[in-house]
């Protein structure tokens, strides 16, 4: 995933981002199988990659995806499974919208693509295209990074259920 050191358009789009202290504090944060902050360059990096050939407004994806996850972890302090839930589906969204505004200058379509990468778990849907990009590639590397985590198991359950086809066809 090294391919945006190299990308020197990208790099200039996120500088004051990734050189803010708070934000490099969610490099310390697990997130799946990697950390937020490995997650966040890579949504923000496929998203620009996309927006740009697609010739939308790739600066505001990169920026938009990399805060997309900005958020301070409330989740351990939470006894209820019900609130988790609701932290992670829909708190947590406000809450990186909240961190990024106040430290960074963003615009409306930034915003609403952090407010709303979490969409149809939250109810928030997006409005540009753009934060449409964002939160599809989120899903798709969260999928990834969560099943790299158990992926003995996944392929254990499959090839449980490939035996149990396999008796059914008999």
């Amino acid at each position: 995933m090294a391919k945006y050191i190299d990308d020197e358009e990208y790099l200039f789009i996120i500088n004051n981002i990734i050189k803010n202290e708070k934000f490099k504090k969610i490099d310390n944060i697990k997130h799946h199988n990697t950390t937020r902050l490995d997650h966040s360059m890579k949504v923000s990096y496929y998203s620009y990659k996309i927006a740009k050939s697609l010739k939308l407004d790739y600066r505001d994806v990169a920026r938009g995806g990399l805060l997309h996850d900005f958020y301070t972890d409330k989740i351990s302090e939470c006894n209820k499974i019900k609130d988790k839930i609701k932290l992670f589906s829909t708190q947590h969204p406000k809450d990186a919208v909240n961190n990024a505004i106040t430290y960074f200058d963003l615009s409306e379509k930034e915003i609403n693509i952090i407010e709303t990468h979490m969409f149809p778990v939250d109810y928030r849907i997006p409005k540009y295209a753009e934060s449409w990009i964002v939160s599809l590639v989120d899903k798709v590397l969260s999928f990834g990074e969560f099943s790299k985590k158990f992926s003995y198991k996944f392929s254990y359950i499959l090839n449980l259920y490939l035996l149990f086809i396999l008796n059914i066809i008999k």
